[in-house]
């Protein structure tokens, strides 16, 4: 008899992860911004001396906060993984991906520990390459997090496909309203978060819709062709590379100029276009389908 409640499937399990990993990504992001990164005195894992600090809002607790929240999801991260491996009925791509996401989970945190340089043991640890190192990792955790919801929760269809891309294009226009490339809102430490929360849900939208397209050319989807799967592929992977650069370009990796501002601006355009002709692309295809579209001939 399993002590497993009945509502707790392994997706659920694994997607409540991954937005505690979301959440995470932002309150790094927020930590940083503010300047908390290095409010307790440089210390890890104490926080100015102390293993817990006075919890009010201030940067210490800011600090400790966001290390606290990583503790538990990087044990929730453990805990998809021995799922994968300890139940049943998980393909080898969902083990390899939760696996994987474990597995350079150590890196995420030593990282993190040489950005507040562990009381000066790491001369130099709070810099631009550390900051794009823990950015980087963290998004490469979040994306197989991601994948490991899509591929254990079963076979894909035309629905979640066409709602993958929907959420994509939701959250990267969502993101720029908070985009440092987007002159809508100053973009202080709020902005920032939010920015990475949209973002990031955009990211997600976009990782599914390459994976569930990937689905319907290997095993075909009931109401869409290969061609038209391969193209809204290659639509969500153009746009999630040029997402992933305006996520780069939100942290300070770059001196930002105006012409930084200029190629953030027109990446951040590529990402929008290419997401909203991935859903186009989906909708032309239900339209022949349905026949509201001729397929050929007058």
């Amino acid at each position: 008899m399993s002590l497993r409640p009945a509502w707790l499937t392994f997706r659920r399990y694994a997607a409540a992860t991954t937005g505690m990993t979301l959440v995470l990504f932002s309150l790094g992001v927020y930590t940083a911004a503010t300047g908390s990164g290095l409010a307790c005195e440089a210390q890890w894992p104490l926080c100015s001396d102390q293993l817990i600090p006075a919890l009010t809002i201030n940067p210490d607790f800011i600090e400790w906060f966001h290390r606290a929240w990583a503790m538990v999801t990087g044990f929730l991260i453990v805990g998809v993984a021995g799922w994968t491996w300890l139940g049943s009925g998980f393909d080898r791509r969902t083990k390899v991906a939760a696996t994987l996401a474990v597995t350079i989970l150590p890196l995420q945190i030593t990282v993190g520990a040489i950005t507040v340089t562990l009381s000066g043991l790491v001369p130099g640890g709070y810099t631009v390459s550390t900051h794009a190192a823990h950015l980087i990792v963290a998004l490469t955790i979040f994306t197989l997090l991601g994948l490991a919801v899509i591929w254990g929760g079963g076979r894909g269809s035309v629905r979640l496909l066409r709602a993958a891309a929907g959420v994509a294009v939701a959250g990267i226009v969502a993101s720029a309203v908070f985009s440092r490339a987007v002159p809508f809102l100053t973009y202080a430490p709020p902005a920032q978060a939010a920015f990475y929360v949209t973002g990031l849900a955009g990211h997600l939208g976009l990782v599914a819709t390459v994976a569930y397209a990937t689905g319907a050319i290997r095993s075909g989807y009931d109401g869409l062709d290969a061609d038209t799967a391969g193209m809204v592929r290659a639509l969500g992977a153009g746009s999630m590379a040029a997402l992933v650069g305006t996520l780069l370009l939100g942290r300070d990796l770059v001196l930002y100029t105006t012409t930084w501002e200029r190629i953030n601006l027109a990446v951040l355009g590529v990402a929008i276009a290419l997401a909203a002709a991935a859903v186009l692309t989906l909708r032309g295809s239900d339209e022949i389908r349905d026949g509201s579209v001729p397929i050929g001939g007058d």
